[in-house]
């Protein structure tokens, strides 16, 4: 059985790692290579750096924070914001890290996960799917995408928009809720299986974790693969041990250790 992974989000703007709610009311968090070192030492399966301002500035990814991070962190290292061609995901990827995440740009071009996929594999592809949910608070639930760093709706049902993804050649689907960004309210479960029901591939929940069971929850009821969270290690509240602990002991399969030397 898989490994359930943990993994620190560092949502970085100006250089320096930020956290607000629902996308918007940001602080700072603190210096993102110190961060990712600490978060590896601690445990952590993954981390993943979101650049979360390169899509509305219409910039790149900053490659000397991949490059000074990879040097630094040994486990692995998603990176997304900024990439909207093959040659940007090749940057990114030469720079250090092991997986790009897509969003804004696989929006406004499809074809760029299948053409990324082709290129560098699918399991470096990751297309990231920020959501919030619409409709009638009694009728059937839907969730739609956002792109540009929650700025700008889409239309695009992201339960459908997952699938089309998959099949595109995306390897992997990193879910935030929009709702329970930041709120300590507790991952979208609802939205996870959702997704998880209809494709094939790990998705990863993102967007309300308060605690440990919060975790738990995201898997045995949401059906994800990996939890990822910011706020609550950033502020210290819980650690990654204390978090697989508890996952540990709800009977998930976690790596105690995996971010120390043997």
């Amino acid at each position: 059985m898989l490994s359930r992974r943990v993994i620190p989000c560092l949502d970085v703007a100006g250089g320096r790692v930020v956290k607000g709610t629902h996308f918007v009311d940001l602080v700072d968090a603190g210096d993102p290579v110190e961060l990712a070192t600490r978060y590896a030492e601690e445990g952590a399966d993954e981390i993943v750096y979101l650049d979360i301002s390169a899509a509305p500035e219409g910039r790149g990814t900053l490659l000397d924070l991949v490059e000074r991070t990879a040097r630094t962190v040994f486990i692995p290292l998603t990176v997304g914001g900024g990439v909207r061609t093959v040659s940007e995901m090749r940057d990114v990827l030469r720079a250090g890290a092991d997986k790009v995440s897509l969003n804004s740009a696989a929006v406004a071009d499809p074809t760029l996960v299948n053409r990324c996929a082709v290129r560098f594999g699918r399991q470096a592809v990751v297309v990231a799917i920020d959501a919030a949910r619409e409709g009638p608070a009694h009728g059937p639930l839907r969730w739609v995408a956002y792109v540009r760093g929650g700025r700008e709706r889409t239309g695009l049902d992201a339960v459908e928009w997952a699938e089309r993804v998959v099949e595109l050649g995306a390897g992997e689907l990193l879910v935030t809720s929009i709702d329970r960004d930041g709120t300590g309210s507790g991952f979208d479960t609802e939205l996870l299986r959702a997704i998880t029901e209809r494709v094939f591939v790990p998705v990863i929940a993102s967007g309300g974790a308060a605690g440990p069971a919060d975790f738990v929850a995201a898997i045995r009821d949401g059906g994800a693969d990996a939890v990822l969270a910011a706020s609550i290690f950033h502020r210290r509240v819980f650690s990654i041990g204390e978090v697989k602990a508890t996952m540990a002991a709800a009977g998930l399969v976690v790596r105690l250790n995996p971010g120390r030397a043997a």
